[in-house]
């Protein structure tokens, strides 16, 4: 992108919000098998999967924002269905959550033993019929039953505070609420929601508040086509060039010091953060809003499928 045009990279991101869409509507049920570190694009294949397997290895986060983007393939819909508000604490903090956290969050729908997945996903392949309740009632021979969360899940006794900082109204008020909240008592978690926010970008905190907000009370076609729109911004560079940054200060130098265009929250205003939720317009780049394609649900999205299974 940076040698070449911006384009390109918004043409394989355009291409990664369609098979999401397609994942989320395939009629055949998904078995998502999820063993060790699941972030970003990762969620992205994994998330619509009405079966989303996890193990004791796996550790689930969107920390998009620490390099200039923000949580997106889809994260504004499926984080924004979380309990309370944990999936803004998720997105804006970056914290990670390990697999019993996924399962009472709703993120995952069966815990299996690392050491078992093997046999699982050959007694898969074995099946001869692909509907939901057999491939349901054969996982559930596998499923490691416990009701066990780590001390250091980001969703252990955690929800309660969550709640009440991350529902502020804005990214300010939120961290306000947290250094509050480490006057009444410092808890580990809460220091480390605050550092990793006040060094992640600020706009990407800004964006992300708006976007989760919004996919509340949208369908995921929203929210990917919102998602489309916001990052074809980013990678054009009309408000910044943060997110290259970023990469360079976490992906590429690795000194882990990115010097952020707009470096202060208060710098961000409204009228800033709508720049990215428009359309672009620049007829000379030839770019087009996001169209998926038009396909039926499968009926099991991820609220559907924690009460079904």
């Amino acid at each position: 992108m940076t040698e070449g045009h911006w384009t390109f990279g918004t043409l394989y991101y355009k291409k990664e919000l369609i098979l999401a869409h397609f994942l989320a509507t395939y009629k055949k049920p998904l078995v998502a098998l999820i063993d060790g570190t699941v972030m970003g694009a990762g969620a992205g294949l994994s998330m619509y999967a009405p079966f989303r397997i996890v193990t004791e290895n796996t550790v689930f986060a969107m920390p998009e924002a620490a390099i200039g983007l923000f949580p997106d393939v889809g994260a504004s819909h499926f984080l924004s269905r979380l309990p309370g508000f944990l999936g803004e604490y998720l997105g804006l903090a970056g914290a990670r959550l390990d697999g019993a956290g996924m399962i009472a969050c709703g993120l995952a729908t069966h815990l299996v033993l690392s050491k078992d997945l093997h046999r699982l996903e050959n007694a898969l392949e074995g099946l001869t019929c692909s509907n939901a309740t057999s491939i349901s009632h054969l996982i559930n021979k596998f499923v490691y039953q416990t009701n066990y969360v780590k001390q250091d899940s980001a969703y252990y006794d955690r929800l309660k505070i969550a709640n009440k900082c991350f529902s502020r109204k804005t990214v300010e008020e939120i961290l306000l609420a947290l250094e509050k909240e480490v006057e009444y008592g410092e808890q580990q978690w809460i220091i480390d929601a605050i550092n990793s926010m006040k060094s992640a970008c600020p706009a990407s905190l800004k964006i992300f508040l708006r976007t989760i907000r919004e996919g509340r009370t949208q369908s995921l076609e929203q929210c990917l086509v919102r998602e489309y729109n916001i990052v074809s911004h980013i990678c054009r560079g009309t408000v910044s060039h943060d997110f290259y940054e970023g990469i360079r200060a976490v992906v590429i130098d690795k000194d882990k010091k990115p010097k952020w265009e707009l470096s202060k929250l208060e710098l961000i205003t409204e009228e800033i953060v709508d720049q990215y939720f428009r359309n672009v317009d620049d007829d000379e780049d030839n770019w087009d809003p996001l169209k998926l394609p038009p396909r039926s649900s499968n009926g099991l999205t991820i609220e559907a499928a924690r009460s079904k299974l």
